[in-house]
């Protein structure tokens, strides 16, 4: 009888030990103690590998951009350039001097015009030929991207100069064409500013085209299927089906678009010979070029390039903020 107990004693003795090690197992103490913890330096790697990049644009861009918004507060001219007067602290006198000249204002209206027409051109062709490229044959797409890539790779000043030949008063193809006999294009300042935006239309649609091309094809064929078999016609697919999901891209494409057209100088220079008959066809671009290169004002030239930096920030964070107002993920 003594023994009976004993034993279940033992068994009952025994039995929280094995609670313990099956609660508090000993592989998982081992297990937790030798767990992987993240490397501490983990989060700076990503910066390791960023930092030639960004030596590069740190050489490239901001220290230009540092020595522009110098000299825009320096009395800078060709005097002090040569070392014949001592370079003088102006302060906001060349701003004031810029904003006070009616010619700077007429110059920047005519710039934002300018841009303005020709981002709304670029976008409508690129999108409108991205939409082509989906419903044409393998063959006819080939062709018309290795067009509108041969347009891209085109340099500016070729291009330019192409465009010049081709609507040549004498020589040109275009006007006989049209039969309008020797009409000078650039003769006059809407018809140069004509000339020079479809110039500079037919050198950038094809990022717009590639890019926009590549986020339709992204989109899936079952979406595009269902709005068809509803009724809808092509220009309600696009604006209704295509163009919100495509949102992200169009932001980049535009954004790259107005930051490029704002800033158009060669086309300009090239086709207009440094601005028009007596300036009527200057942008801001070749105005600053002017002013700096042309009349040794150099200040006054690195203002007008501080005001283009300060505008085209403006517009980039206002068309991102509206697009975050409307819930987009940028």
């Amino acid at each position: 009888m003594t023994g009976v107990p004993s034993g279940s004693g033992g068994a009952v003795r025994s039995r929280p030990r094995a609670v313990r090690g099956w609660s508090r197992p000993r592989g998982g103490s081992r297990k937790s103690s030798t767990a992987p913890r993240p490397f501490r330096g983990a989060a700076g790697t990503p910066w390791i590998y960023l930092a030639p990049a960004l030596v590069v644009l740190g050489g490239l861009l901001v220290y230009p951009v540092y020595q522009l918004g110098l000299i825009a507060f320096l009395e800078y001219t060709q005097a002090q350039v040569s070392g014949g007067e001592p370079t003088t602290f102006k302060g906001f006198g060349n701003y004031a001097e810029l904003f006070g000249d009616g010619e700077f204002w007429r110059v920047l209206l005519a710039t934002v015009v300018f841009a303005a027409a020709c981002v709304v051109s670029t976008l409508a062709v690129g999108c409108a030929l991205a939409v082509l490229l989906t419903r044409v044959r393998a063959l006819p797409r080939l062709a018309l991207m290795l067009a509108a890539l041969g347009a891209w790779a085109t340099p500016a000043v070729t291009g330019s100069t192409v465009w010049l030949l081709l609507f040549d008063p004498d020589f040109g193809p275009v006007n006989r064409m049209l039969g309008i006999g020797d009409h000078s294009w650039t003769y006059g300042r809407y018809s140069a500013f004509a000339l020079v935006l479809l110039e500079v239309v037919w050198c950038s649609f094809p990022f717009v085209m590639v890019t926009v091309y590549a986020g339709i094809r992204a989109v899936p064929s079952e979406v595009l299927e269902a709005a068809a078999l509803d009724g809808a016609s092509q220009w309600r697919i696009w604006r209704s089906v295509l163009a919100p999901m495509l949102r992200p891209i169009l932001v980049v494409v535009t954004i790259q678009s107005v930051i490029w057209d704002f800033k158009v100088f060669t086309q300009i220079y090239v086709m207009t010979g440094g601005g028009g008959i007596a300036g009527q066809n200057l942008v801001l671009n070749v105005y600053a070029y002017q002013k700096a290169f042309a009349s040794s004002q150099y200040s006054l030239g690195s203002a007008i390039g501080v005001v283009m930096l300060l505008i085209l920030l403006a517009v980039t964070l206002v068309y991102l903020r509206l697009l975050r107002r409307q819930g987009e993920e940028l």
